[in-house]
């Protein structure tokens, strides 16, 4: 059964949503990131999705002590992403409760140490992000939009010993209008040893069946949640 991954983008301590990745569109939400993770896991949910939105734009993690609240109040498995960058990052992610990281910026900007945090550390601890737009690689928080592409870059790092990697269509993110199902079926039949984790765009239970009719693995859920198209009890359907 696919696993569903709710999320969690913080800014400045609070549980937030953007459209597009655009920080003029931010949404507050009155719950705690503490909060929803622990409504989360009541319905059976065992792992969930971070994005530390703040890390992402300065490029280091800054919101370390909510994933160590979290961590600490819930027994999630937490994938932590946003400004991870450094040795020192990676390591205070963990140190943090952090389970896995999503390494996307890093991947392309220094793969050399990508490459050796997946000895260091093992491929169950890394999750590779991909954030798409027109079918290439964005970074930095999704504000530079590279000329690699998707298909390209995945192939890459399932080469270099990546098993998951987490890709966003970045015109779905936060617009409820649906996934990218076209975008998934072509990555999964192009890199089909890679675990596909779909993000952006999820508004309905349908859009999950559907995901998981074409093959992936995973599916992250954020603001259909948020704005109550999915219910928090319909996602106990899904927990494992």
């Amino acid at each position: 059964m696919i696993e569903i991954i709710p999320a969690i983008d913080i800014i400045g301590g609070k549980c937030v949503r953007l459209t597009e990745g655009d920080f003029r569109s931010i949404k507050i939400y009155d719950k705690s990131p503490v909060e929803m993770a622990v409504s989360f896991e009541a319905v059976g949910v065992k792992r969930l999705h971070v994005v530390d939105l703040d890390g992402a734009k300065v490029g280091h993690p800054a919101n370390l002590t909510v994933v160590e609240l979290i961590s600490s109040a819930t027994d999630l498995k937490i994938d932590l992403g946003g400004g991870i960058k450094t040795d020192d990052d990676i390591k205070a992610a963990f140190d943090a409760g952090a389970r896995l990281v999503s390494i996307g910026s890093a991947a392309v900007r220094t793969p050399d140490t990508v490459t050796k945090w997946l000895r260091e550390f093992g491929p169950e601890k890394i999750l590779l992000g991909a954030d798409v737009r027109e079918r290439r690689i964005a970074i930095d928080g999704w504000k530079t939009l590279t000329e690699i592409d998707v298909i390209d870059f995945l192939r890459k790092w399932k080469d270099l010993g990546v098993k998951e990697a987490c890709v966003t269509d970045i015109s779905k993110d936060g617009a409820l209008a649906g996934p990218g199902i076209d975008l998934y079926q072509e990555i999964i039949a192009a890199v089909p040893e890679l675990r596909i984790v779909a993000s952006g765009g999820v508004s309905s239970l349908e859009d999950i069946d559907r995901l998981e009719e074409i093959g992936c693995s995973g599916i992250i859920v954020g603001k259909a949640i948020y704005e109550g198209h999915i219910g928090l009890e319909e996602l106990s359907k899904y927990a494992g």
